[in-house]
């Protein structure tokens, strides 16, 4: 188990070094980043639509959809760009953690950023479509509009399989915030490989 923490260890600081003598100045990075987060964040938007609502694309309604992607990759990369540089501060302080317990404490944090993201992606539906209807001179309230989405999320918890194009849809949404819990699993059993298969 030593051993694989080990090399656990070693193929993330590789991959912080590649981080840190890669990346360029900050003010040039987030950009780039947060342009980045944009455009997954519309993608995600987009096959989620497409493939879980697209009897929502048909018609009028389809208007409406489109307009809101541009808030939802907007907030989207908002939060995944913040993520991105507490998930560099986590792996420094993984790193520089003395026992196995305290370096994997240190990397499920960013379970909990997983986590939180699906919370996010419901409040970023909610100010979403009220931004839009707001710019349409509609009259709707966000508090209505936060009590219709969290009814949605609580519905999703009480019968999931009631539920299952909901949950599918936050999922694909929640795909850039699970990027890098994904990258330690991958490292993790990488280093199972390495260590005990090869």
């Amino acid at each position: 188990m030593h051993l694989i923490i080990i090399t656990w260890k070693e193929s993330l600081r590789g991959l912080l070094e590649f981080y840190e003598l890669n990346r360029p100045k900050l003010h040039l990075f987030f950009p780039f980043l947060f342009l980045f987060f944009i455009l997954i964040n519309v993608v995600c938007y987009w096959g989620a639509m497409v493939t879980a609502f697209p009897e929502l694309l048909i018609g009028s309604s389809f208007i409406y959809y489109f307009k809101i992607q541009f808030p939802v990759g907007i907030l989207g990369a908002l939060f995944d760009s913040l993520s991105f540089f507490i998930t560099i501060l986590i792996i420094r302080k993984a790193l520089e953690s003395s026992t196995t317990m305290k370096y994997i404490g240190h990397l499920s944090i960013d379970f909990i950023i997983a986590v939180l993201a699906t919370f996010w992606v419901v409040f970023v539906f909610s100010i979403s479509g009220w931004l839009i209807q707001l710019l349409q001179h509609e009259n709707v309230l966000l508090a209505e509009r936060n009590a219709e989405y969290t009814e949605m999320v609580v519905s999703a918890v009480k019968q999931p399989t009631e539920n299952l194009r909901n949950i599918y849809f936050g999922l694909i949404m929640g795909i850039s915030a699970m990027i890098p819990s994904c990258t330690h699993i991958y490292l993790s059993f990488r280093s199972v490989y390495q260590v005990i298969i090869r």
